[in-house]
């Protein structure tokens, strides 16, 4: 078994316009990616989960010529609002990094 953050080239959080953040996490190989994406472990669950919001509202993309998985889901406040603790939405990714994908 392995860690995200050992498998992807790049995991991040940012935003997508003010209403809503993304997450990006994108492979270097085709392998690594389809391991990742068979595993089921990136679901609209467990990213409901991460943000304490109902998986309808989350919006789950495969785009598999760039090996990439992308998420979006709404903020909890709009970006640059003054309750905002992260205006950029940079720092809303790190429960993913320590997720366990299986080895196959």
């Amino acid at each position: 078994m392995a860690r995200l953050r050992e498998l992807a080239r790049l995991i991040r959080s940012k935003n997508a316009g003010p209403f809503e953040l993304t997450i990006d996490i994108i492979f270097a190989d085709q392998p690594t990616y389809e391991r990742v994406k068979k595993s089921g472990k990136v679901s609209k669950e467990f990213i409901a989960a991460m943000f304490q919001i109902d998986a309808s509202k989350v919006k789950l993309f495969h785009y598999d010529p760039a090996y990439a998985i992308k998420a979006s889901v709404p903020r909890y406040t709009i970006s640059g609002d003054p309750d905002e603790t992260d205006v950029f939405a940079g720092q809303q990714y790190p429960q993913l990094v320590d997720l366990e994908i299986p080895d196959r």
